[in-house]
């Protein structure tokens, strides 16, 4: 029997969508709420990720240790994580636990948040943050997606600073999970071997008395800010260039063009990057990708090497950007369909995968779009439609950073 989607709106709010496969062997549940950095005020940032860490601290009847044997005893492969746009909580499990762990995962979203545990997590939180503070790539990424975005919260960081973390009180957190964490911004998706009608009534008596939220659902739209700048490090020992520019959005058809213009400007192994900087010995590692928003959507370009040929690596990155419309090639074009066709089929085959991507869609659009759909589309695009979107939102039009030693 094929995957079959179903959707439903419970009266709670909460929206449960399902990709169900009676053939398959694992079941796969994840909670999906749509917040994220980007909900937040500079003065709080940070509180989506440091509320992701508190859920896991446990419920008014459950500890964080019946939390954790709960999970091991049904075997459960989970875990959590924040983006600037959404927070996860999912776990895959064998068929027979799928109620398991929709019950133990909708429990969760209803915390105890103690001040205790407030104050031991936030200890966490900061040495998280001093132990990314000491990774030239998120240093980097971090300062230039700051002014990329030029004070929209797209641009704050998802640990939050020492600073916001530090100063972030428990009633602060209180708040912002009242506003955000209301059943009308939640989605539960399930994939795989799962009862989708006995599941969407355990997730409405477990939903059924969430409050819902007056807080607005539109998200304003950034700018994008263009420049360069230089950071020097005494921490660093290597050079590195990142840059952030404007591409389609979420919502916007081009997205399957600018995903096969990023492909063949900065795959790994095989891509104008790689043989212009990498196979040279110019670079030490050289990446390009797109990454689609709700409303917008960033090219991103990373390289790093010699300290002294970084400004070198930067032009060489310009050159393949502007010169990508005319290079690429209908063969260039089929080769790099296949290969996004292979990782979307292969992701297609596990129940965790087809999860995550209806989650993370529904985040960004009301609507449902099939594999089968998307891979349709995919095939559709042209080589004009790539030049197109090349010529409407330049790789090179960019915010530029540069990380160098300090001497």
């Amino acid at each position: 029997m094929a995957v079959t989607f179903h959707e439903k709106r419970l009266s709670s709010g909460v929206s449960v969508l399902g990709e169900i496969d009676p053939a398959a062997h694992s079941s796969a549940v994840g909670y999906f709420v749509r917040t994220g950095t980007r909900d937040e005020e500079r003065i709080d940032m940070g509180v989506s990720h440091f509320l992701e860490h508190m859920l896991f601290k446990g419920t008014d009847d459950l500890d964080a240790d019946a939390l954790n044997r709960a999970f091991d005893a049904m075997g459960a492969r989970h875990n959590a994580y924040t983006s600037s746009e959404q927070t996860c909580y999912h776990a895959q499990v064998v068929p027979e636990r799928a109620g398991e762990a929709i019950e133990l995962i909708g429990r969760m979203l209803r915390p105890a948040l103690r001040d205790a545990d407030f104050d031991t997590e936030k200890g966490v939180i900061l040495e998280e943050i001093a132990m990314y503070d000491d990774e030239p790539f998120w240093v980097l990424y971090e300062k230039v997606a700051e002014r990329f975005y030029e004070g929209h919260p797209l641009g704050y960081r998802t640990l939050g600073t020492k600073e916001s973390i530090t100063a972030l009180t428990s009633g602060q957190m209180r708040a912002y999970f009242d506003r955000r964490y209301a059943p009308d911004n939640v989605h539960v998706a399930l994939a795989g071997r799962i009862d989708f009608d006995r599941a969407c009534e355990q997730i409405e008596r477990l939903t059924s008395a969430w409050t819902p939220s007056r807080d607005a659902h539109a998200r304003s739209t950034p700018g994008a800010t263009g420049g360069r700048f230089d950071v020097r490090d005494d921490k660093v020992s290597r050079g590195y260039v990142l840059s952030l520019a404007a591409a389609p959005s979420a919502q916007d058809e081009r997205r399957y063009a600018a995903a096969l213009a990023s492909q063949a400007l900065g795959a790994p192994g095989n891509s104008r990057l790689h043989w212009s900087l990498i196979e040279p010995g110019i670079a030490e590692e050289a990446q390009a990708s797109y990454d689609p928003h709700d409303g917008c959507g960033a090219w991103f370009v990373f390289a790093s090497g010699e300290p002294e040929r970084i400004d070198e690596v930067w032009d060489v990155c310009v050159r393949e950007a502007k010169g990508l419309a005319d290079a690429i090639t209908q063969d260039d074009l089929e080769r790099l369909r296949a290969k996004i066709r292979t990782g979307v089929t292969i992701g297609g085959e596990r129940p965790s995968d087809r999860m995550q991507r209806l989650g993370r869609m529904r985040c960004v659009r009301s609507d449902y779009l099939s594999l089968e759909d998307e891979l349709a589309s995919l095939a559709r695009v042209t080589l004009k439609d790539v030049r197109d979107v090349l010529a409407a939102f330049p790789i090179e039009r960019s915010m530029v950073g540069t990380l160098r030693p300090a001497t």
